[in-house]
């Protein structure tokens, strides 16, 4: 009609999912067809936070194709939920942030801040990447699944299930990467133990750091005289005649 704008949408798919979208405007009630329940009377919904209108849009009807019992209410931000005054808690909470990096500070606030308001219903980063980092960081901030969107949509809806059931969905591109990550140091750690007593792998990591015997014997909670024994029979079973030496052949022993 000319004149007026339309605030909220419906996109029904042919398995009859229903999803709502929410819009900052004037009215935040969203249209909804006759004979369907309202968005407020579903006692299990999905909330999707997203900025991108399309993007959200698009995902929204993508996981309830793959999951036609799956009820989604998306929004532009937790403001615009906060605003549809909902009667019931959402079982779950995707955000997804894009091309954005969770370490950054504001993402992380968000990150939090919606881990403390919705305290019983587990949220879900969604983001462009699957570093390492990030899903760590996303972790500590609280979340309970980290979804790249590098993953099928039929992986990320069994990921959204899985938070909801009370676990917490890792991406295996991310777990290989820490498989590559530790593989070094288990490596060189079974090098050391093969060769050294567990106290004399210690000191030998530290003489390759370049440490002092004080500050050895501080980490260790050792006498200054007992780190120098240690090094003595390092030096014996390595046949090296100073620290420098030693230094030199542990670096070789664990390439």
């Amino acid at each position: 009609m000319i004149g007026q704008s339309l605030t909220s949408e419906k996109f029904t798919s042919d398995t009859g999912a229903r999803i709502i979208s929410v819009r900052t405007s004037d009215s935040l009630r969203p249209f909804i067809a006759s004979g369907t329940p309202g968005v407020d009377e579903w006692e299990d919904y999905i909330l999707l936070i997203d900025s991108r209108a399309l993007d959200r849009e698009c995902l929204s009807k993508s996981l309830t194709e793959c999951d036609s019992a799956m009820h989604i209410v998306t929004v532009g931000s937790l403001d615009e939920w906060q605003m549809r005054n909902m009667q019931v808690l959402p079982s779950a909470v995707l955000f997804m942030i894009g091309g954005r990096k969770v370490s950054d500070a504001d993402v992380s606030a968000k990150i939090c801040a919606l881990v403390e308001r919705f305290q019983t219903s587990p949220v879900i980063v969604g983001a462009d990447g699957d570093e390492l980092a990030q899903l760590l960081h996303a972790l500590e901030c609280g979340a309970r699944g980290y979804i790249p969107t590098s993953v099928g949509i039929k992986v990320a809806a069994e990921a959204v299930a899985l938070a909801r059931a009370g676990g917490v969905f890792v991406p295996a591109s991310s777990l290989l990467a820490a498989k590559e990550a530790i593989a070094p140091v288990a490596s060189r750690n079974c090098c050391l133990d093969s060769l050294f007593t567990p106290r004399e792998v210690v000191v030998a990591e530290a003489l390759r750091r370049g440490k002092a015997n004080k500050i050895i014997a501080y980490e260790m909670d050792l006498c200054e005289s007992t780190v120098k024994v240690h090094i003595r029979n390092i030096m014996k079973k390595l046949n090296a005649t100073n620290r420098t030496e030693v230094a030199y052949k542990i670096r070789e022993l664990v390439r």
